[in-house]
């Protein structure tokens, strides 16, 4: 449900109101606009059935949402979600580029790529510290130390860092030294690692599941904010269909559809989504003309050598070129790179 409340509500008014949904054991989360504030109400609405909101001082209507999803749906928050990530604004009029390699494997090499990224127009550096692999035997990253280099690469370069989180206990070792938390798409419904993450104020990007659908996705993301992080991001990395000529099918109709349901800024990753590197610029136009926020691109400087997912990085180069055609794209559709 939720409460929009008239333009001169005054503080008490609105405690007042907080106070009574506390009584009925209800949560309540306040989004302030430019024009008004809304209070988003969370938990079984049947109990306000009978509750005469609307008769309250300081409430101008009540709506109910028949959206599972509260905390991410556009009845709550009408206006785009703009995140702060060190300086980046994701989901503004500028688009942002996250690009680097699947997995971070060597110091010089991360700082080397780093160098690249930004050279060739990138707002932010991506990779895999921890690397949740299908196979036991493939290479799982090189863990704790792959932080460190990210971070070393942060600190040469000024890049923010996005990197994947696979356990609750490392959340402090994250928020130390990453700048966005990554949730994987095997982790879409981790439910136990999206309240941990949603526990703290950090930027999450939350990657879509090999087969959710779009409730699902959104679904996990409510997780997230119902514990008090406003921070999240949606990626659309592509889904598990009947086709086998490349790795995921890349669903690009999800970004319409989500900025139509959800405020939450959504970004397209079409290195996992095609799995072949020759198709990832295609689809980063595409995904761009779409409607995306940004965009995740793997990044490596020798992809012939990279110990993960090789066959989907783009050399320095490539990405440069793609980065001028993207500026191209964007302009076209009103947005800026």
């Amino acid at each position: 449900m939720i409460i929009v409340l008239k333009p001169e509500a005054t503080e008490r008014e609105i405690d007042h109101i907080l106070d009574r949904l506390r009584e009925l054991g209800l949560k309540s989360h306040i989004s302030k606009g430019q024009e008004r504030t809304i209070i988003g109400v969370i938990g079984d609405d049947r109990i306000l059935q009978n509750q005469p909101l609307i008769a309250f001082p300081g409430v101008e209507s009540v709506t109910p949402i028949l959206a599972p999803w509260k905390l991410v749906s556009r009845e709550f928050k009408k206006d785009n979600t703009i995140i702060d990530v060190s300086g980046v604004k994701v989901g503004g009029k500028k688009l942002v580029i996250m690009a680097g390699p699947c997995a971070v494997e060597k110091l010089e090499l991360t700082v080397g790529i780093a160098h690249e990224v930004k050279a060739g127009g990138g707002t932010i550096l991506r990779g895999g510290a921890y690397k949740p692999r299908t196979s036991p035997y493939s290479f799982q990253g090189v863990g704790r130390e792959g932080l460190d280099y990210l971070l070393e690469a942060k600190k040469q370069t000024g890049l923010p860092v996005v990197s994947e989180i696979l356990d609750p206990r490392d959340i402090q070792l994250f928020l130390e030294k990453a700048d966005i938390i990554q949730i994987g798409a095997r982790n879409m419904q981790n439910f136990e690692l999206l309240k941990e993450v949603g526990a703290y104020d950090k930027p999450v990007l939350l990657k879509r599941g090999l087969s959710a659908t779009i409730k699902e996705f959104l679904l996990s993301a409510e997780y997230i904010m119902s514990r008090g992080n406003r921070n999240v991001m949606l990626c659309e990395r592509g889904i598990r269909t009947f086709e086998t000529e490349y790795r995921n099918t890349l669903d690009l109709c999800a970004v319409p559809t989500i900025k139509e349901l959800s405020h939450l800024p959504v970004i397209v990753d079409p290195s996992h989504a095609t799995g072949k590197w020759n198709l990832v610029a295609p689809m980063a136009k595409a995904a761009i003309a779409a409607g995306a926020d940004g965009l995740l691109i793997e990044v490596h400087s020798n992809p012939e050598y990279a110990l993960c997912d090789g066959e989907e990085s783009i050399k320095p180069t490539k990405f440069k070129e793609l980065m001028q055609d993207l500026k191209k794209i964007a302009e076209a559709v009103g947005r800026e790179l």
